[in-house]
């Protein structure tokens, strides 16, 4: 008997997932795989390209994707040297290590080498679990490709709760403006306003503020 619809509820109907704008680009290689049968099911905009270099392309990442058994086959054959060296071409690069078996030997020297594709290679390693998990990966970085980019700061700064530290951090980005300038510049004037309209003789009577570094923090307010 099939239920009744209830045609008073007002519970909204719950959306099928989007699929991905950006393509997962395939190696031809890899049709006939368990992810790409994952990617199908889950209604993913996927396209099988021949890639020279890597196994999937996701925008600029490029994704180089083994076993764990092949990880270990090509670590002693150094094919995974090449590989490595390859995929760094592109300007953004991921080597996903899939099904770490129970059994096998995780040993010293494949701890090493993880760390040294971390560290030396600088190439960021992702294990997963099965298949489906690493499609549910690939498919999450095409639909962060989806999304706009945001703007990253030129200057990393920690948090700064005070107006005093934001003044300083704003003074900081000068030029010449180490904290001690920056300091005994608030300290004197109190306000950024106040400071940026300073005159060149003003800015004088700051210790360690000499002419060089004045020219400099007035050409840039003045440009």
């Amino acid at each position: 008997m099939k239920p009744i619809h209830n045609i008073f509820d007002k519970t909204p109907e719950p959306k099928p997932p989007q699929p991905n704008k950006t393509p997962i680009i395939i190696d031809t290689r890899e049709k006939q795989s368990l992810i790409a049968s994952c990617l199908l099911e889950r209604k993913a905009n996927i396209k099988f390209e021949k890639l020279e270099i890597a196994d999937y392309l996701i925008g600029t990442t490029a994704i180089e994707r083994k076993t764990f058994s092949d990880f270990i086959s090509s670590m002693i054959n150094k094919r995974l040297f090449m590989q490595l060296s390859e995929i760094k071409k592109y300007p953004e690069y991921l080597l996903i290590i899939e099904g770490k078996e129970q059994d096998s030997n995780f040993d010293n020297q494949t701890k090493g080498m993880i760390l040294s594709i971390i560290l030396q290679y600088k190439i960021p390693v992702l294990f997963t679990e099965n298949q489906e998990e690493t499609a549910d990966y690939l498919i999450l970085l095409a639909k962060k490709q989806d999304k706009p980019k945001t703007e990253l700061s030129i200057r990393p700064s920690k948090s700064l709760p005070t107006p005093q530290e934001q003044k300083q951090f704003i003074l900081e980005g000068f030029p010449g403006i180490g904290p001690t300038i920056a300091k005994q510049l608030l300290e004197q004037h109190k306000t950024l306003n106040k400071i940026f309209n300073l005159s060149e003789e003003e800015l004088k009577q700051i210790k360690k503020f000499d002419d060089n570094k004045i020219k400099k923090f007035r050409g840039l307010l003045e440009d």
